[in-house]
């Protein structure tokens, strides 16, 4: 069976992680030296560990690979893993590490971990257990059958919320809303929702721009971030500091960049050039072109995630693959649209590419986890033609 797995595992999903894992230690190398040296005397400092992370990562993707699903469609782990979620969260909120004005952090000797980023994946697995469990009951009563799920989103999203960690909080939102109406809605009554979100976006953003700050819900850290995204070039040295660097390093790189390791923004201009904002500095380095390689890569990892959701005839793999695919494409495409002055930027990084360990080590997980039902299924659809 193990050799199966690995014969029949979906190398559209393993190819392109492998390329992006790779360059991201390359990129990072370029994007952090200067930030490195000014810090940290060496503009070697990231180099090594995003080594070390990538180098951990494909572990956790092989053992995710390889681990039976089965565990994780038993109650007892579901409940145990959100136990374990809500007291990280509770925890960060009391001894949490504070970064530029965030508690998104746990550090410890090793690694800074944050508790977001896993909780992202943990909400994917307990809709995909709870959904799957679900399904007569979600044709028969929709809204009785989400109460639970949502109940407890609703509780993860405010606590993230507060840390403050906006990106998060919406990513789950999204994921979350996504796997409810992947999980057998009616069209019609997912259509509603949709027109009912988008009314609900516009008429928000129009209460932000109206009251500002005089909102319960919104700090002036965060009303900055909207003060940036509406008028970045009248607020440059301020709130719209990160956009306009932003758009100096995609108009500098042009169509082929200006070459490897030599960004100008990278030098003290871009604040964040390794994490938030590194498609800014690959645009800057390797031009339009190597921005649509990477978007090309990360493209077809994504839909082959989608195609296994759809190959798979059972529900929990196929709700789990779905809620993969979405935060995959929800985080870049945030991450892409706050780059490219498209939405506010939020701290969302992209994945893979982005430095973090918590990050890259969960996504790796994620997607192990994806070709693990990818090889599952390839080998059932390769016995019913023999």
């Amino acid at each position: 069976m193990l050799r199966n797995r690995l014969k029949f595992v979906d190398k559209f999903l393993v190819l392109p992680y492998l390329m992006l894992t790779l360059f991201s230690i390359i990129m990072i190398y370029s994007a952090s030296s200067y930030s490195a040296l000014n810090m940290y005397g060496n503009p070697h400092h990231y180099l090594p560990r995003q080594a070390v992370f990538v180098g951990m990562s494909y572990f956790l993707f092989t053992v995710a690979l390889f681990f039976p699903l089965q565990i994780m469609r038993k109650k007892k782990f579901v409940m145990f893993g959100t136990a374990l979620t809500f007291a990280s969260l509770v925890f960060l909120l009391f001894f949490g590490r504070e970064i530029y004005g965030a508690k998104r952090w746990i550090e410890t000797p090793f690694i800074n971990i944050q508790p977001a980023e896993f909780t992202k994946f943990m909400v994917i697995w307990y809709l995909a257990y709870i959904l799957s469990k679900k399904q007569r009951l979600i044709n028969e009563d929709f809204f009785k059958a989400i109460v639970a799920p949502l109940i407890l989103v609703i509780g993860i999203v405010l606590s993230i919320y507060i840390q403050p960690d906006t990106g998060s909080s919406f990513i789950i939102v999204i994921i979350a809303a996504i796997m409810i109406f992947a999980s057998g809605v009616s069209p019609k009554l997912g259509v509603g929702f949709g027109l009912v979100g988008v009314g609900s976006l516009i008429g928000l953003t129009q209460l932000i721009r109206t009251f500002g700050t005089d909102l319960f819900f919104l700090d002036e850290y965060r009303y900055n971030r909207f003060l940036g995204f509406w008028d970045p070039f009248e607020l440059a040295e301020g709130a719209g500091l990160q956009l306009v660097n932003s758009y100096y390093a995609l108009s500098r790189g042009g169509l082929f960049g200006v070459g490897f390791g030599n960004s100008v923004q990278k030098t003290g201009y871009l604040p964040f050039p390794y994490t938030d904002f590194i498609v800014s500095i690959i645009g800057e380095e390797f031009g339009l072109l190597g921005i649509f390689i990477l978007l090309s890569l990360f493209s077809m990892m994504v839909s082959r995630m989608i195609l296994t959701a759809i190959r798979s005839k059972n529900a929990f793999s196929s709700l789990l693959s779905i809620g993969v695919a979405s935060m995959f494409l929800i985080q870049s495409m945030i991450n892409l649209m706050g780059v490219v002055g498209l939405m506010p930027i939020t701290g969302v990084t992209f994945p893979f590419i982005s430095y973090g360990g918590s990050s890259l080590m969960v996504l790796s997980v994620s997607l192990g986890l994806v070709a693990n039902v990818s090889a599952r299924v390839n080998y059932q659809r390769a016995q019913l033609q023999l």
